[in-house]
């Protein structure tokens, strides 16, 4: 990663991104990118000069298009759209994602597209290095003209109004400008409708569904490969004879990686000679879904890539003598691919809800019904499975694509819009609960795993297993089992699988890398 960060000038990424939100890396305007902004902002002002009709520049917004704006008026403009557009609702988006927005938002305007002052951006720059975030309501936009009333309430500080969540402490803005000797700004002409439109909200959000969901995925292997070791699955469907044969990139690396996590098994080797012809699907076709998701973040991976280096503002100033009033502020590019990276991770829910169900069932020798040997007087881990199948059925009706819907507004003029923050917002909200699933899928994996012993695993499931055991306990009888669960969603939450497999990887000197292991395992 990166120690300096170009704003403008270097390629963004989500990994970048959130690099520099988390302040490993800093971000700098580079002396070509003040070069830039500065000589868009230098046309913005001879169009204010001329006086011939620019969109936003010396008219009204939306409908009121060929409404004329004088001269005198048009900072007054943009101070009314950054209040009058302040309609969010809702509880406030995380601090992370308010950043996230800020950190998207001066790249985008550094391009030299918009029309910003230098003083503009460094103002926002501020904020992010000093640990000033506004607070955003989490409901309002619908993801067309950008995120109007998001980026709104993002920038309503920079004119001295809103909420900023100083570090650690939330403020009103008046109250963080005596603190700090900070005066309110007066925007240009332009500037505020440069602020506000652009798909930041959105792109905020699919930057953490790529980082969440890619946590996640390389979990869901390692938990999925534990499960197969419990049940005395086939290592068989992972072969790479079998998916040479229809290689999509998610299932072949997925198959490569639990066929690595499998090696050097004695509890596999104990079952090969056994009469069982196949698995059910849940565990034999691991590759299948786990794939197809991998492919779908890949997806989202490669089209955020994309957005986070464009310019989505509007109107876009090209040179002194072109000006264009378009579209590419319209969130549907990234909308569509959130409602699919919402569904894949649904997906890898429900497959690890399935798995949970048949460790349950005591069809596999050596593993008792439940996973408890004295049932009867116990339930064993019967109800956990419960919640899981709650959290995947909340999941399935998140999975409505919110993109498919579209409700007019500005009287018409936007006639069309993509709700991508919907989709954005519930992509998260489904990764939250697979998480979960997938905390529960890890506590009855090491329980199945148990009934194994002497036998033992390859040296990166062993692994795995005793740093489970560090936190949560052999259930040997009932217990309250939401406190095993709540250790089990940190152990998610923190990587704690990945960081024991890096160990392992490195003190054994050996390695899980696939043919596709670059591509999903960076972003």
């Amino acid at each position: 990663m990166p120690k300096t960060f170009f704003i403008g000038e270097d390629w963004l990424t989500a990994g970048i991104a959130i690099a520099v939100a988390d302040g490993k890396t800093k971000m700098k305007l580079s002396p070509s990118a003040r070069k830039k902004i500065k000589a868009s902002w230098k046309i913005v002002q001879d169009i204010v000069e001329k006086g011939d009709p620019v969109y936003g520049i010396n008219t009204g917004f939306g409908p009121l298009c060929t409404t004329k704006i004088s001269k005198e008026e048009t900072s007054i403009l943009q101070k009314n759209i950054l209040q009058s557009h302040s309609v969010g609702v809702g509880e406030p988006i995380g601090k992370i994602l308010a950043k996230l927005m800020m950190i998207l938002k001066v790249h985008g305007l550094a391009k030299g597209y918009s029309g910003i002052a230098v003083t503009t951006l460094n103002r926002i720059i501020w904020h992010i290095e000093n640990d000033a975030i506004p607070l955003v309501p989490s409901q309002g936009s619908v993801g067309a003209s950008g995120d109007l009333a998001p980026l709104s309430h993002l920038f309503l500080p920079l004119i001295g109004l809103g909420n900023v969540d100083y570090q650690g402490t939330i403020l009103k803005t008046e109250q963080l400008f005596k603190k700090t000797g900070l005066k309110p700004l007066e925007l240009g002409p332009k500037e505020g409708l440069a602020l506000i439109n652009g798909t930041q909200f959105i792109a905020a959000h699919a930057v953490k569904v790529i980082e969440k969901l890619h946590g996640f995925l390389s979990q869901a292997d390692i938990i999925g490969a534990m499960m197969i070791e419990g049940l005395q699955g086939s290592v068989k469907p992972f072969y790479n004879e079998l998916h040479a044969l229809r290689p999509f990139k998610g299932n072949v690396h997925v198959a490569k990686r639990v066929k690595r996590l499998l090696k050097g098994s004695e509890i596999l080797e104990d079952h090969i000679d056994c009469d069982r012809v196949q698995d059910p699907y849940s565990l034999r076709c691991i590759p299948q879904v786990h794939g197809a998701s991998r492919n779908a973040w890949l997806h989202l991976k490669e089209l955020l890539e994309i957005e986070l280096n464009s310019v989505t503002d509007n109107p876009v100033i090209i040179n002194d003598t072109l000006t264009i009033s378009g579209g590419n502020f319209h969130g549907q590019p990234l909308a569509m691919a959130l409602d699919y990276a919402c569904l894949a991770a649904s997906e890898i829910g429900n497959i690890s809800d399935r798995r949970i169900y048949l460790a349950l069932e005591g069809n596999s020798p050596g593993v008792p019904k439940l996973l408890m040997k004295d049932t009867g007087i116990n339930s064993g881990y019967m109800i956990l499975q419960y919640t899981t199948a709650a959290l995947a059925s909340e999941n399935k009706g998140l999975c409505f694509p919110a993109s498919a819907d579209s409700i007019p507004t500005s009287l018409g003029q936007e006639d069309h819009v993509s709700m991508g923050s919907i989709s954005g917002r519930k992509a998260l909200q489904v990764i939250e609960n697979v998480e979960k699933i997938l905390a529960i899928e890890l506590l009855t994996a090491a329980q199945a795993f148990e009934f194994r012993k002497p036998l033992k695993s390859g040296i990166f499931l062993d692994e795995i297993h005793k740093a489970i055991r560090k936190k949560v306990a052999f259930a040997a009888k009932d217990r309250v089992f939401a406190d095993d669960i709540a250790i089990g969603i940190q152990l998610i939450k923190n990587r704690t699988l990945i960081d024991v497999i890096d160990k392992v990887r490195k003190k054994e000197g050996v390695s899980l890398d696939t043919k596709y292991s670059e591509i999903f395992e960076t972003y």
